[in-house]
């Protein structure tokens, strides 16, 4: 009989000692509020032992227990200055500078002063003429191809006029030279002929002559050669 009656009431006893321990000594106690819920049933739950059991625990409100309120905590400033900023990610701009990313306006092209006058050239005034300049002839060095006779070639001769006032006439001359068979020089004709004119200022005119010397002085295995040219004009 006794038995009996203690198989019924160990059982009893280990539910009553884990509410107990799940109340007063299973951690902080929660005000007005005691622990419901199943016990690890059989071996696995035992009075002493710190278990956890395997079902929810739930907190019901005790009779006559002051209801509980929900406390909220403020948050705290967060830090300031330029550490923040750092770890915040935020970025600052010093006055004056222009943030990344951002493209600077366009500035204007540096001013560029006229060219200066070449020296000793004289600068005209604004509204009027620039003085004339007398004319000036220059010549290109004579171009030279053969002709149908030995002593003739042709001579082509460039014409610039270098001055303002255009030439209205002229001769230019040529000096031709006897060349032997041996390459020796045996003499220099010079023959003249008339200038292209008119010739107007700054401008160029190209002319070819045929130049000959008498047939006598060019024997059989010699020829001419025009070397140089000269010019007068008025």
């Amino acid at each position: 009989m006794l038995r009996r009656e203690r198989r019924v009431l160990t059982p009893l006893t280990l539910l009553v000692l884990a509410a107990a321990c799940l109340t007063g000594c299973g951690g902080p106690a929660r005000d007005g509020y005691a622990a419901a819920g199943a016990v690890a049933p059989g071996p696995e739950r035992r009075a002493g032992d710190n278990v956890a059991p395997r079902t929810p625990v739930e907190f019901q409100q005790l009779a006559g227990a002051p209801s509980s309120t929900t406390s909220t905590s403020a948050s705290a400033p967060g830090p300031q200055g330029p550490a923040a900023s750092a770890r915040s990610g935020a970025t600052t701009t010093p006055p004056g500078t222009t943030p990344p990313g951002t493209a600077e306006p366009p500035q204007p092209p540096p001013e560029t002063a006229p060219p200066a006058p070449a020296p000793g050239t004289p600068t005209p005034k604004p509204g009027t003429t620039p003085p004339a300049t007398p004319a000036k002839l220059t010549l290109s060095p004579p171009t030279r191809t053969p002709a149908a006779e030995r002593w003739c070639e042709n001579v082509t001769v460039g014409f610039t006029n270098t001055g303002t006032t255009p030439i209205r006439s002229g001769t230019v001359s040529f000096a031709t030279h006897i060349i032997g068979a041996l390459g020796i020089d045996w003499a220099t004709i010079t023959t003249t002929q008339p200038l292209p004119a008119p010739i107007p200022g700054g401008t160029t005119k190209t002319q070819t002559y045929t130049v000959c010397v008498e047939p006598w002085r060019v024997p059989l295995g010699m020829h001419t050669e025009t070397r140089t040219t000269t010019a007068t004009w008025t």
